[in-house]
């Protein structure tokens, strides 16, 4: 393995808790009858922000293959 695929894996795990993380922060918000719309949107967009970069390491991590 190289450096590079290090540390994109050691990326993917850091990105990948803190979106679970996120998630169980969400449902925690929305259970609570006076829960702030305004930061359950941040907390959401925080989240699909995390899902697209994990989708982009996780890309650089597959070979090329030759059409």
């Amino acid at each position: 393995m190289t450096d590079d695929g290090n540390n994109i894996r050691a990326r993917l795990i850091v990105l990948e808790t803190e979106h679970r993380d996120l998630d169980a922060a969400i449902v925690a918000m929305t259970q609570v009858a006076q829960a702030d719309d305004l930061q359950l949107r941040r907390l959401k967009k925080r989240k699909l922000q995390l899902k697209d970069q994990i989708i982009l390491l996780k890309m650089q991590l597959v070979p090329d293959i030759p059409a």
